[in-house]
């Protein structure tokens, strides 16, 4: 049995957001049964120390720095013809790399971690090939799109075209396309024309994700609204805006005390600014987050634009808090009735306030979602058909018998 390289569009340590959160969990997984080489990119100077960190996971782990400006970017992939999410993953020093491991590593299997690494590939590969696409992140930039006002309308189109038209071309080529749920999976299918498109769910550490674990609390803060992510990603500051624009002042006519916690790192300047409001708080950067987790009396998700299964939600559910999601967030999360989805600014205001006055129904309902979360979503099944794709679970059977 052969090795795995695992190529990975930004590093996976540590696991503080979606996509690392991901990338690690698979990551360990993966090297439970097998050597794994790790390469992959880093775009965050503090990220360059975590290399020590994965090499205890891994048989090997090299991280290149990718510096490349968006613009530069944006002007080869208008040169190339090509999208400019690959062109902002064009890496002389990751290509060397890749095509070095291949020549001199046993691998007979590449896992492919992000659409953007699938450039690194061979033209054609002798190693079975698992694509994690995660998102069809070519529909976000329809979406993108459709919101926009000319160039960025043609420049999104654009995008949304080149790339989509590159993700069905890889998909061809692997052995199996991996999404997130089923929903991203059938959206897929449908533009495809061909691939072999399956489903690879997130989990949760729901050891780590437990309110009754070791933390730092925080109290004082009243009723307290908290939404948690990267508070430079588009959709994330776009979700903030509404809500703090149109969904807190409705709020406030009924629970004046209200407050809302955005938490997470690099806020945008338009996400900066809310914290003028007595009534938004915004922490930036936090060593924690489930400390605000814990603190909020009811967790948030007002996003508009979302793919795939949000992990915030599912760490809120963890986490036994009340949730009020979006039908975009709630989109993929099957959380069996234990969170509320509300659409609209009133309808989204009156869920959160009834939960608001009523906290033995709150509580409860948190209770349940973390009862859900501890059902389904554990990572171990989560990640169990990966073990099928790289036939582990038939060569268990055999060893049983």
């Amino acid at each position: 049995m052969g090795d795995i390289l695992f190529l990975a569009h930004r590093i996976p340590y540590p696991p503080d957001r979606g996509d690392k959160m991901r990338g690690f969990h698979i990551l360990k997984h993966l090297s439970r049964r097998h050597r794994v080489h790790l390469i992959a990119f880093a775009d965050d100077q503090r990220d360059l120390a975590h290399q020590a960190v994965l090499s205890g996971h891994v048989a090997s782990c090299q991280v290149i720095w990718r510096g490349k400006h968006n613009i530069v970017a944006a002007l080869q992939s208008l040169a190339t013809h090509r999208a400019a999410s690959i062109s902002a993953f064009d890496n002389r020093e990751m290509a060397a790399t890749v095509a070095k491991a291949l020549k001199t590593r046993p691998i007979d299997t590449i896992y492919v971690f992000s659409s953007q690494m699938a450039q690194y590939l061979p033209a054609k590969p002798r190693q079975r090939v698992l694509m994690d696409f995660v998102d069809v992140d070519s529909a976000k930039f329809e979406a993108y799109a459709g919101q926009a006002r000319w160039p960025m309308r043609w420049m999104h189109a654009r995008e949304a075209r080149l790339l989509g038209g590159y993700e069905r071309a890889v998909a061809r080529r692997v052995d199996a396309g991996l999404f997130v749920s089923e929903a991203e999976a059938a959206l897929f299918r449908s533009r495809a024309r061909g691939g072999n498109i399956q489903v690879l769910e997130n989990g949760i550490d729901t050891d780590f994700y437990d309110p009754k674990a070791a933390m730092e609390r925080i109290s004082g803060m009243g009723p307290l609204l908290t939404f948690t992510g990267q508070m430079n990603y588009r959709p994330n500051v776009e979700a903030v805006k509404w809500f703090a624009d149109r969904v807190m002042p409705r709020i406030r006519e009924h629970h004046p005390r209200a407050r809302f916690a955005v938490v997470g790192r690099r806020p945008a300047d338009a996400v900066v600014a809310l914290a003028s409001r007595e009534d938004v708080l915004v922490t930036g950067e936090v060593a924690d987050v489930r400390g605000w987790l814990a603190a909020a009396s009811v967790a948030v998700a007002p996003l508009r634009l979302a793919r795939g299964i949000q992990n915030k939600v599912l760490e809120a559910m963890a986490m036994a808090r009340p949730v009020v999601a979006s039908a975009a967030a709630a989109e993929g999360v099957d959380d069996a009735g234990t969170i509320r989805v509300a659409d609209g600014e009133a309808a989204m205001a009156s869920a959160i306030c009834a939960l608001l006055a009523d906290r033995e129904a709150a509580e409860a309902l948190g209770a349940s979602a973390r009862e859900r979360v501890l059902a389904r979503y554990g990572w171990a099944a989560r990640l169990a058909p990966l073990d099928v794709l790289l036939g582990d679970a038939a060569r268990d059977r055999k060893s049983a018998a």
